[in-house]
C-alpha cells in the first residue's frame, strides 16, 4: 500500500494487489484487518511487485506507476 496525492483529503491510500481476488473480498479482508479510515480506496493490479535484489518491494517504483 502507498500513498496517492488527493485533492481534499492530502493522501489516500491505493492497494497493489498479486493475484485474481475479487475487490469485495480485499475489502472485507482490510475491513477486518485494519482500522476503516486506513482502508485501500483503490485496488491496483499487478502481475508481480517490483523488488530489489534482497526482495524488499520498492515502493518508490510503486508510486512512479500512480
Amino acid at each position: 500500500m502507498v500513498g496517492r496525492v488527493h485533492s481534499d483529503w492530502g493522501e489516500e491510500v491505493v492497494a497493489f494487489v498479486v493475484g485474481d481476488a475479487p475487490e469485495a473480498e480485499l475489502d472485507a479482508l482490510c475491513l477486518a484487518q485494519i482500522a476503516r479510515f486506513k482502508r485501500p480506496k483503490t485496488y491496483l493490479r499487478l502481475a508481480e511487485l517490483p523488488k530489489n535484489n534482497y526482495g524488499k518491494v520498492l515502493k518508490t517504483a510503486l508510486r512512479e506507476r500512480l
